[in-house]
């Protein structure tokens, strides 16, 4: 009754006689999400676990725990890391453009270049089946790894049409000797390390013993040779 406020007719009424009053808690401010109310929950995923599946675990808890007219969505990090995912394909299309006009430019052909990217998917599938075979998730760090595998495997390439086949397999198991403790990574990160490592172990044992087996036949196929040619 201390608070009085101005009537049309310029008289001073109590404020009580407009609205009740009465003492109550809430929360010092609101957050606010696209114009939605909002909660922030910050965390990160345990040693061992990539932050992609701990993105899917959180997803899958929040589908089955949250209750009707609430939903999840992502912010700062975890957000652009979801982004990135579905830019893996544009990715691996323009590594692969890039290789082939790096190969073109190396052989100054437009038809050799193909054969040397033929030999990509096959240390895409090593890749893939390394993974599956450790039960590890197609994260934004595996992704990164097949990048690199594209590299890699077009390098073999180049090198099994120029060279003997003994010295491409010394400096290809190497190199998969070198991702050795990648794969096998412990500590903090860990998860990160070991799906590269892990994919590109996989793609340079494939690349290594089973495609490079198969560029003279692409060779011969792409150039014609009539002789037999040899890795």
């Amino acid at each position: 009754g201390h608070i009085h406020v101005r009537a049309k007719d310029g008289s001073m009424i109590p404020l009580s006689t407009l609205l009740k009053v009465k003492p109550s808690s809430g929360p010092e401010q609101i957050d606010r999400y696209k114009g939605f109310v909002a909660t922030r929950v910050l965390g990160s995923g345990v040693p061992g676990i990539s932050s992609s599946t701990a993105l899917k675990i959180v997803e899958e808890v929040a589908e089955a725990t949250l209750p009707e007219g609430y939903q999840l969505d992502w912010t700062a990090q975890a957000f652009q890391e979801k982004r990135t995912a579905t830019s893996a394909l544009p990715a691996f299309l323009m590594a692969l453009f890039m290789a082939f006009l790096i190969l073109a430019a190396l052989y100054e052909k437009w038809s050799l270049p193909i054969g040397v990217i033929l030999t990509v998917p096959f240390a895409l599938l090593g890749a893939l089946v390394a993974i599956f075979v450790r039960g590890m998730p197609n994260d934004i760090y595996f992704q990164i790894g097949l990048v690199t595998l594209i590299g890699l495997a077009g390098k073999n390439a180049a090198e099994a049409a120029k060279v003997r086949f003994r010295p491409l397999v010394m400096t290809s198991m190497a190199f998969v000797l070198g991702v050795v403790p990648l794969v096998i990574a412990s500590g903090a990160g860990a998860g990160a390390r070991q799906s590269m490592g892990t994919g590109v172990f996989g793609g340079m044992i494939f690349d290594t013993f089973i495609a490079t087996l198969f560029i003279p036949l692409f060779f011969k196929l792409l150039t014609g040779d009539r002789q037999n040619p040899r890795p």
